[in-house]
């Protein structure tokens, strides 16, 4: 390489580092793994860093509600987003669904969830695990399903709430609950669920899980913010979210 073109190569590489910036992003529990993996693609095609925090849609809201400095959120709805809109506190406009979040029953165990999740109407498991539904839409959408099959009788003693869905993936995973209503991203290795067994509950049964982006007030001049809501809806994006299970 001559001397010009190295010149040139790293005036280049100074200029980008000139350019790149960070970002404070909340992200629901249930898009942890996938947002990891496009927040590393991102900084490596533009520089830019994004500082992830993660937690479930009511905390990170009230934390926003509160003055914590985030600048996005990825929520796991979509009437957060709206509210903080409404509520001067997210950019109008900004919004638009980044993912469609899918619901599972699980099990850690082999054999123990059936295709139609028959499981909740018997007496063999001991404890179910769900998000709080006052907290984590995940978690809303599980006792929707609860009600549908009219099983409450027999499932509300059983139950035990994770503050997130995260937490409650946590609880059947080191088996303190033999089953749970988790998010289908939360389980799936390469394209597949490779532990335990599992119903993936059709769509139907709850209220589609749209799960809303939002330009908060602190990030309305913050280049990274913006570049980052837009690399979310690039191919590259759309690809990783695809991987985890997510609808589009």
């Amino acid at each position: 390489m001559t001397l010009r073109l190295m010149l040139a190569a790293a005036s280049t590489l100074f200029f980008a580092a000139a350019q790149a910036g960070e970002v404070t992003v909340a992200v629901a529990a249930n898009f942890t793994a996938p947002m990891q993996k496009i927040a590393k693609a991102f900084e490596q095609e533009t520089g830019h860093k994004a500082l992830l925090a993660f937690g479930s849609t009511g905390n990170l809201y009230a934390q926003i509600r509160n003055g914590a400095p985030y600048q996005v959120l990825l929520a796991a709805d979509d009437a957060t987003p709206r509210k903080l809109e409404a509520e001067g506190l997210g950019v109008a406009g900004s919004r638009f669904t980044y993912a469609v979040g899918t619901l599972v029953l699980w099990s850690k165990q082999a054999n123990v969830v059936d295709n139609k999740g028959e499981v909740l109407r018997s007496k063999s498991f001991n404890k179910l695990a769900i998000a709080d539904p006052k907290l984590a839409p995940y978690g809303i959408a599980a006792m929707e399903v609860i009600h549908k099959m009219g099983v409450q009788a027999n499932v509300v003693p059983k139950l035990v709430q994770g503050e997130s869905i995260g937490q409650t993936y946590q609880f059947v995973s080191t088996e303190n609950a033999q089953l749970g209503f988790v998010a289908l991203s939360q389980i799936l290795v390469d394209g597949r669920i490779t532990q335990g067994s599992a119903w993936v509950v059709p769509q139907s049964m709850h209220t589609p899980l749209k799960q809303d982006a939002v330009l908060l007030n602190a990030g309305k001049d913050n280049a990274a913010a913006r570049a980052l809501l837009k690399y979310l809806q690039s191919n590259t994006a759309k690809a990783i979210i695809q991987s985890y299970g997510y609808a589009l």
